[in-house]
């Protein structure tokens, strides 16, 4: 291999001036060399420790070493005979954390780019305009899933690809839950959700929106009135946090979840072909720094913002976001002001924001996450001009379906417990993703409801056999 071979591909993407103006995808994508080039640095471990990083445990030296060899049709194949959604997973999996982490090749160089090959191999076969999945012949069986967000839409298809009917129950109007209405356009782009979502369809998955668990139907009426033999429940994390501080109520205030909700699923970002815009000020402040901080601070400054700045209480090696983001963040002009945390927003006499008061912060201790703990400064509160605030310090789960659900049992967040495979104190009831763990990555949300199809098989697969005897 020569030393050019050695040198890990870069993503080619759009120049941060040219891409602060516009809401087109940021990473443009490895062309057929650049792949091929990429790929040919993996060196086949006899025992790959990438799988092990893999919460959907892909076959990534299978698939990578077909892309060496230009199969990409096989690459495609080997790839999807374990993750349903790879072309998302290629976009917002935080490889550097996982798979990639794992990666021998990392301990003396680069890793291999295993997220970016993920992404090629995706988007090559979409291209192409065919699936490389099959469903097994009908079980006779049906299952209900509950929520079209990553850990539903993969137990679904991970349920129809053994044989089970399934329906999908979506709250909203389309399906992909935080693909749609929480990853932004430019780094994720809706047209690629819509197309993995397609591939569930040939499955068979059916789909059903504007269906409400709880107020609509309940978890007890769909097994013992409509005949699902089990439940899967994926209803996510989407009840924002809020500091609790003074002027949350003020007008310019948005949780990060309303804001890219209504710039992403209501296309506020097309004003005026769609009917919904997003009022900002000239200066934005985002509360938070992890990937939906990041999200929402791009999306301002796409949005015309003219100073868009991440206040958070720590420095910048505990930002939880992921290194790209932070740095394609910085690249269009986001400011960080770190060590500060807001204790007021100011309101105006007309109710709008117009500043923030804020208190700077050291470092102490490492605290239970192991991140240092911010230890506020006594006297040093300082008032920033402000006209936008937006909350991002993470989301807890929405109650409507588990508190019509009676028996279900919830820890004190109002998370649902359940074991590993997703077992919870109900028989026949399954759960995964951030309705169990809190909110957390894609790839997690995605290898749970995996796990919970395997464990729903063999939940229906006992059930049988014990009637049959």
């Amino acid at each position: 291999m020569s030393l050019k071979e050695k040198i890990r591909q870069e993503m080619p993407c759009q120049d941060p001036q040219v891409r602060r103006a516009n809401f087109d995808e940021v990473a443009l994508g490895y062309t057929e060399e650049q792949a091929v080039k990429e790929a040919a640095r993996c060196i086949q471990c006899k025992k790959p420790k990438c799988r092990e990083g893999c919460p959907v445990e892909v076959l990534i030296p299978d698939f990578i070493k077909a892309v060496a060899e230009r199969d990409f049709a096989g690459a495609a194949v080997k790839l999807k005979e374990k993750n349903a959604l790879p072309a998302i997973c290629g976009r917002v999996c935080p490889q550097e954390s996982q798979c990639e982490e794992k990666c021998i090749l990392g301990i003396k160089s680069e890793p291999v780019a295993i997220g970016r090959l993920e992404r090629f191999v995706a988007d090559w076969e979409m291209a192409q305009g065919a699936s490389a999945t099959e469903a097994a012949p009908a079980k006779g069986a049906k299952v209900a899933v509950i929520g079209a967000g990553p850990a539903g839409l993969t137990c679904a298809a991970e349920l129809a690809k053994l044989g089970y009917a399934v329906t999908v129950f979506e709250a909203l109007h389309t399906a992909g839950g935080v693909l749609m209405y929480g990853i932004p356009e430019f780094r994720l782009p809706k047209a690629i959700v819509d197309k993995e979502i397609a591939n569930l369809r040939q499955l068979g998955v059916e789909l059903q929106f504007n269906v409400v668990i709880g107020p609509s139907m309940t978890v007890e009426e769909l097994m013992n009135e409509q005949g699902y033999a089990a439940v899967f429940l994926g209803t996510g994390a989407g009840l924002p946090n809020f500091m609790g501080i003074p002027g949350e109520n003020l007008c310019g205030v948005f949780s990060a979840n309303e804001f890219l909700t209504r710039t992403n699923l209501m296309k506020g970002f097309r004003f005026p072909e769609y009917g919904t815009p997003v009022k900002l000020g000239r200066k934005v402040a985002v509360l938070g720094a992890g990937n939906v901080a990041m999200d929402a601070a791009r999306t301002a400054v796409r949005l015309g913002a003219e100073e868009v700045t991440i206040v958070y209480r720590r420095s910048d090696k505990e930002m939880p976001a992921r290194a790209e983001e932070i740095e394609h963040a910085r690249e269009e002009g986001v400011q960080f002001k770190l060590l500060t945390n807001p204790v007021e927003i100011i309101g105006d006499e007309n109710g709008w924001v117009k500043a923030m008061k804020c208190l700077r912060y050291e470092l102490g201790e490492p605290d239970a996450s192991g991140r240092r703990k911010p230890v506020a400064i006594p006297g040093s509160e300082f008032v920033m001009d402000m006209d936008t605030v937006i909350v991002a310090i993470g989301t807890g789960p929405n109650p409507l379906a588990t508190k019509s659900t009676a028996g279900l049992e919830l820890n004190r967040r109002g998370n649902i417990v359940a074991d590993e495979e997703g077992r919870t104190s109900i028989p026949g009831v399954f759960a995964g993703g951030d309705i169990v763990t809190g909110a957390a990555t894609v790839i997690l949300a995605m290898g749970a409801g995996k796990k919970a199809a395997q464990a729903i098989d063999a939940y229906i697969t006992a059930k049988a056999a014990e009637a049959a005897n």
